[in-house]
């Protein structure tokens, strides 16, 4: 499926309010990390609506974040407008991310990462973005046929990461709504 595609996938599914991957709640897995970590500045790659956003925003840290669906972004700039807090959002493209301003002491990709198809430039705009010893906590799941043209993380994707100069620091594996093989990841930047 070609980008356009996705993208328009995408904002159909926002637009008619069925976006699955977007549940409204902020994981568990973002409260330990923020109850873990000092404060900073985080960008949620991939923000949806701006649930994350203002759940880190609410916990003191500075965030922003972008998503590739326009219509998305417009939701979520309602929903930080609603809960009174001060966050940029836009729309950007996971393997460009122009409009992103390091350094950031945390990124966060909640399925973003598992759907690229250019992980490559994908990690050199994240190892770019990322504060000296800075954190990407990244979920995603894992491909059932490596060989099918469908999202999914791969072993491969796991030795590209550290190709990057990340270090794994956590790992906590599961499965999705769909009993699909999953994963939690804490990688850090190189300090």
């Amino acid at each position: 499926m070609s980008n356009l595609s996705r993208r328009i996938k995408f904002d159909i599914s926002y637009l008619f309010g069925n976006a699955p991957w977007d549940s409204g709640i902020s994981p568990p897995e973002l409260y330990d990390f923020i109850a873990s970590h000092p404060v900073g500045r985080a960008l949620d790659i991939g923000c949806g609506t701006g649930t994350n956003i203002i759940t880190l925003a609410n916990a003191g840290w500075q965030a922003e974040g972008f998503d590739f669906a326009p219509r998305a972004i417009q939701i979520a700039k309602r929903k930080i407008k609603q809960a009174g807090i001060t966050a940029n959002v836009y729309t950007d493209d996971a393997t460009q991310m122009k409009h992103a301003v390091p350094p950031y002491n945390l990124a966060l990709d909640l399925g973003c990462f598992h759907g690229i198809q250019n992980k490559t430039d994908y990690l050199t705009h994240l190892t770019r973005i990322l504060a000296p010893g800075g954190f990407w906590l990244v979920y995603g799941f894992f491909k059932q046929d490596a060989a099918q043209p469908t999202p999914g993380l791969v072993p491969s994707d796991l030795e590209l990461i550290q190709r990057h100069n990340l270090t794994l620091s956590s790992r906590k594996d599961g499965w999705d709504q769909r009993e699909r093989p999953s994963a939690w990841f804490l990688w850090q930047a190189e300090k």
